[in-house]
């Protein structure tokens, strides 16, 4: 078992950014009087607490390409403006509340560096109430969930070397996984819901603050002893596994097609992997992720089986509580995860709804927190952001097709972000550069548009499709701006491709970038 799990693909870690052509002379010095008076004018406004923004000369001019989608019945909102007049390039129906989809994810990350901090870690805690004497604990040994979105095999490992130094080879009690921060959690979209008993996905996670690897396991299938061959079929993370493999892949001769699917029910309990398909003799060993069906007990069945490799033997079985452990309970190990500022780079960067949404959840703090509250803690975030208007947030992660938002409230946000200077380096990580961004569908229009931008992107099919991007760009200048395109669609237009978005969105933007 490997000692770091790797993250599907939507969750894995990612290099950073490409930021030094971008962040090189954030601040260009202004030139001329006039703009020295503009800025002198507004900072005098933002301090009175008002929005300050010069008009353009031509406003909806510059999205003439983009504003074609109405034609064909989609509904269109966009906005584009330099950071340091406030002048607005272009807008196209900047007030109107549309489905952001995954553009809720940099409500998520600015709220979470605001509450947080780029340094802040999450803490995951072994803890008992037992005694120890000859290397026995009696008691229950109890693992106490953090709500840390990128706890991983790892971290699991580390905290039962703890109890490795501790002497401790055996526990006379259950391994008892506490989730009392939130868990589980009601699902209030179709994806997650419908999780719960089935997933061909792992983006449909189910949430817990006990929740390890992301919630979902991994299965790697590899070629079997020759042609016609069933596969061969182990997990990733562990020598029991929790899941039942049902094996239904051929071994097909070597240079033939490999082509695997796989989905994952759940029945009294117990999560059955179906994968089909077949492999060639001469593949690689393909992974593949499945949201689990019960992310608290997958923990503690990952983390019996650790302890066991170990050598610590829990005679009690695991058990779930939303019970948080007494005042008295002495802590017996506990390791911190990974930094905000690498947790928000991985979130972004390949838009992972499971983090988003633990994240979300964190922000609540105290017991058995919901996604709603968590939605209304980013409505409090950003109703301190000037010019931002109304915000209604169900979920960080945009899931929810009811969170609803404005490109000007978009660009406020990014706005206000890029005055931040301890937070900005952070925020801006989490984005990725069209021409050479981690999701290849991004990296499309002219070489302007590919190297001067950092973008995130948003895409949900159903009730109605929605495509949404948003980001920075650097005009040739050396000036900033920020941008947002929201683009919904209707019942009678159920259909909207990336490129009928992001193609028209590159060239309005680099006619822009290339005449500021």
């Amino acid at each position: 078992m490997p000692l770091f799990r790797t993250a599907p693909t939507s969750a894995r870690p990612s290099r950073l950014s490409p930021l030094l052509p971008l962040l090189k002379a954030a601040r260009p010095a202004a030139a001329g009087k006039s703009l020295r008076f503009t800025r002198s004018l507004r900072r005098l406004a933002m301090a009175a607490g008002a929005t300050f923004v010069v008009a353009g000369p031509a406003q909806a001019a510059g999205f003439d390409n983009l504003t074609r989608l109405t034609d064909k019945g989609f509904i269109v909102s966009a906005q584009a403006r330099m950071l340091d007049t406030g002048e607005t390039l272009a807008s196209v129906n900047p007030d109107q509340q549309l489905t952001p989809a995954s553009l809720s994810k940099l409500y998520i990350a600015g709220a979470a560096l605001d509450r947080f901090g780029p340094q802040y870690r999450f803490s995951t805690r072994l803890r008992s109430t037992g005694t120890i004497s000859g290397g026995v604990l009696t008691g229950d040994l109890v693992l106490e969930g953090s709500g840390d979105p990128a706890l991983t095999s790892e971290e699991l490992w580390r905290l039962t070397e703890e109890l490795r130094f501790r002497g401790i080879r055996r526990v006379e009690g259950r391994l008892l996984i506490s989730q009392w921060r939130f868990g589980p959690v009601p699902c209030i979209s179709t994806d997650r819901c419908n999780a719960s008993r089935r997933s061909s996905n792992a983006y449909d996670a189910l949430l817990s603050s006990a929740a390890s690897n992301y919630a979902s396991w991994c299965v790697k299938v590899m070629p079997g002893a020759g042609s016609q061959a069933p596969a061969r079929l182990a997990s990733c993370d562990t020598t029991q596994p929790t899941e039942i493999f049902d094996n239904q892949v051929t071994t097909v001769g070597a240079g033939g097609k490999s082509a695997i699917n796989a989905r994952r029910t759940t029945s009294n309990g117990r999560d059955t992997l179906v994968v089909t398909g077949t492999i060639a003799a001469d593949s690689q060993p393909r992974s593949i992720y499945r949201a689990v069906s019960n992310p608290a007990l997958y923990t503690g069945e990952l983390m019996r089986d650790i302890l066991a490799r170990a050598g610590i033997t829990v005679t009690g079985g695991v058990d779930i509580t939303s019970t948080a452990p007494p005042s008295s309970a002495a802590q017996l190990g506990s390791v911190e995860g990974k930094p905000m500022q690498e947790l928000l780079t991985r979130m972004l960067n390949y838009s992972n709804n499971f983090m988003a949404d633990q994240l979300t959840l964190a922000l609540v703090g105290g017991s058995q927190a919901t996604l709603r509250q968590g939605g209304a803690k980013l409505e409090t975030f950003a109703s301190a952001i000037p010019g931002h208007g109304p915000l209604t947030m169900y979920s960080g992660s945009g899931l929810t097709s009811q969170n609803r938002t404005s490109v000007s409230g978009l660009v406020a946000l990014l706005h206000s972000m890029y005055h931040r200077p301890a937070l900005f380096p952070t925020f801006v990580a989490g984005l990725q550069a069209p021409v050479n961004g981690p999701m290849r569908f991004i990296r499309r229009g002219s070489e302007t548009f590919r190297n001067h931008v950092m973008v995130k992107t948003g895409t949900l099919n159903n009730p109605v499709p929605v495509r949404a991007i948003s980001g920075y760009f650097r005009t040739q200048s050396g000036r900033w701006g920020a941008f947002a395109v929201m683009v919904n669609g209707r019942a009678v237009v159920p259909y909207l491709s990336w490129p009928q978005v992001l193609d028209p969105v590159a060239e309005d933007l680099t006619a822009m970038i290339e005449r500021n």
